[in-house]
């Protein structure tokens, strides 16, 4: 292993070869990057991934666990319809890394960077127990903005792609389940190698009325009752809409436990005025989209068949919370 370098000589190194667009004036090398002005309302988000709470670093490449850091923010944006435009980085660093370590990381870092058009324009260095990797990003908000707090009695609810998939992924890392080729390669690159619906997310703000939104981090129920409760209204789901990947039902049959608290899919649930059909959005937004239910008067959601029946209040079902679960799952 290569000799850890000093924290000036890591940064020094690290950010010699990013690619900077003509928006940053002033990258790495000063007490703080510049940028030049927008046009545009900003959106600022941050997040971490931290050793032994989100990963294990023999899961994977170090280029990978850096390409991860960037799209769990980039979900972010994408969940609010905005365009990403440029982060900064902190890297708390434990003993035991070398400077290969870090170059690979933050290849892959750079390449998802530049991948969605994003600036890499500072950051930090300091030592700590375990690995973290901090970002804060910045995006811009071009048009209408997706927001939590919108939904109405009578809207739709919608989500792309599938769930489930990645919460399976981490616990056959774990060593917590056994699956097969090729459900297993497909459920662990839907844990290690997320994609953020940012192309959805930007034509999602073009409909109007403006939907509303979030991304599915924690949990498909969880999140959910996050707009229920920012939007002051409840919701019927239909448990045979619940989207399941082929690779989910081969390990997990109908039981749909992960897929409705399983976290880190960072697949978008949006709620919609009706006359939308799932076809229609499918094409609008270049990625296959599923109605999985409604939005209804009050405060309380009903999973209609399933493995939960009845109503139950929006949190009783459980996804990823950072201060109830000290490591990883």
């Amino acid at each position: 292993m290569s000799k850890a370098p000093g924290e000036f000589e890591l940064i020094a190194r690290l950010t010699a070869k990013l690619r900077q667009s003509r928006r940053t004036i002033l990258g790495p090398g000063d007490d703080c990057a510049i940028r030049a002005p927008s046009r545009y309302r900003q959106l600022v988000t941050i997040d971490s991934i931290v050793e032994r709470v989100h990963f294990k670093l023999d899961w994977s490449t170090p280029e990978v666990l850096g390409a991860r850091a960037l799209s769990v923010n980039l979900s972010d944006i994408a969940a609010m319809g905005g365009v990403p435009t440029a982060c900064v980085v902190n890297l708390a660093i434990r003993p035991g890394l070398g400077a290969r370590f870090f170059d690979r990381l933050y290849a892959g870092l750079a390449e998802a960077a530049t991948a969605a058009d994003v600036d890499i324009v500072g950051g930090n260095v300091t030592s700590a127990d375990a690995l973290a990797i901090t970002i804060a990003l910045m995006g811009d908000a071009h048009g209408a903005v997706l927001r939590r707090d919108v939904a109405q009695s009578g809207d739709e609810v919608f989500v792309t792609g599938t769930v489930g998939d990645a919460a399976l992924g981490w616990r056959i890392l774990a060593g917590k389940l056994i699956a097969r080729p090729p459900s297993r390669k497909f459920l662990i690159d839907r844990f290690l190698q997320p994609h953020a619906r940012l192309t959805a997310g930007q034509r999602l703000e073009r409909i109007k009325p403006v939907p509303a939104a979030i991304d599915i981090s924690d949990g498909l129920w969880q999140d959910l009752g996050h707009v229920l409760e920012r939007s002051g209204v409840g919701a019927e789901i239909e448990a045979a809409a619940i989207p399941l990947s082929p690779a989910y039902r081969a390990v997990m049959g109908d039981d749909l436990g992960l897929a409705l608290s399983g976290g880190e899919d960072y697949e978008l649930l949006f709620c919609l005025r009706e006359g939308h059909s799932e076809a229609a959005l499918t094409r609008r937004l270049g990625v296959p989209i599923r109605r999985i239910g409604k939005i209804v008067p009050g405060h309380r959601v009903s999973l209609i068949g399933g493995v939960t029946k009845g109503k139950v209040p929006a949190p009783r079902v459980g996804g990823w919370d950072q201060l109830r679960t000290g490591s990883i799952r």
